[in-house]
């Protein structure tokens, strides 16, 4: 799945709200977009990486860090309730109309600093005959064993039936870690969801998986990117 079969597209809109201006704001020396972009062109598996954007000065950098925007994305689908599936598809039916269409288009988000290039080469084989191949991280602890809040604010168990499980026997559970989709062309036009069809995991360490939807995940992201050494590693990443 290489060469002109297998495309990246970026999505990125310019109206964040909890974070303004998320992924084009400075993490570690560069704007956050670029550490995407920079893994992906380094995974060495894409005939093209294409930035989604409605927004020019997002454009400009993602051009300065060497993706293409070849076009601009439209307001109603760059809005809070726009959907990753509506924006790829979009991008996908503009890029066909101009070009070959690929078997497999990898969706990978803007606010994705510890994505590394080994790990989208690693997700692209997986993808061997599923439709998705998706990054997931491990629970710390059961998430069967959750505890919610009721309306009164009392503690209850999310699952009460799994109380007396022993922890060892209930399954691991996963959660996706926001960071990358690979898929078959056909899976991201489909009107199957995406879990209701065939996914892989590729299944990351604890220590680069972090959501980055408020301040304060920012400000920890960072230190957690600089304890790991990972803005001194540009090369080995596929860093630009």
């Amino acid at each position: 799945m290489t060469g002109p079969s297998a495309i990246c597209v970026i999505p990125a809109r310019g109206g964040s709200k909890r974070v303004p201006r998320k992924n084009v704001a400075p993490f570690c020396g560069r704007p956050m977009i670029a550490w995407s972009i920079g893994a992906a062109i380094g995974s060495g598996v894409f005939a093209r990486v294409v930035v989604s954007t409605d927004d020019a000065e997002i454009a400009e950098v993602a051009r300065a860090a060497g993706a293409e925007v070849p076009f601009l994305r439209p307001a109603d689908l760059a809005s809070d309730t726009a959907s990753t599936i509506g924006v790829m598809r979009h991008a996908i039916g503009v890029l066909c109309e101009a070009g070959p269409r690929p078997d497999v288009v990898c969706c990978i988000y803007a606010t994705a600093p510890f994505l590394s290039a080994e790990d989208l080469r690693a997700a692209r084989d997986l993808l061997g005959d599923c439709d998705f191949v998706i990054p997931v991280g491990r629970f710390p602890a059961p998430a069967q064993r959750a505890l919610v809040r009721d309306d009164d604010g009392n503690l209850r168990m999310l699952e009460p039936d799994v109380y007396a499980i022993r922890t060892q026997d209930l399954p691991e559970t996963y959660f996706d870690a926001g960071q990358f989709y690979w898929a078959r062309t056909d899976a991201w036009l489909s009107d199957v969801p995406p879990f209701a069809q065939k996914v892989r995991p590729l299944v990351l360490p604890r220590g680069r998986v972090q959501d980055i939807d408020t301040p304060e995940d920012l400000a920890f992201a960072e230190l957690l990117f600089r304890a790991q050494g990972l803005d001194q590693t540009e090369t080995s990443r596929g860093d630009l």
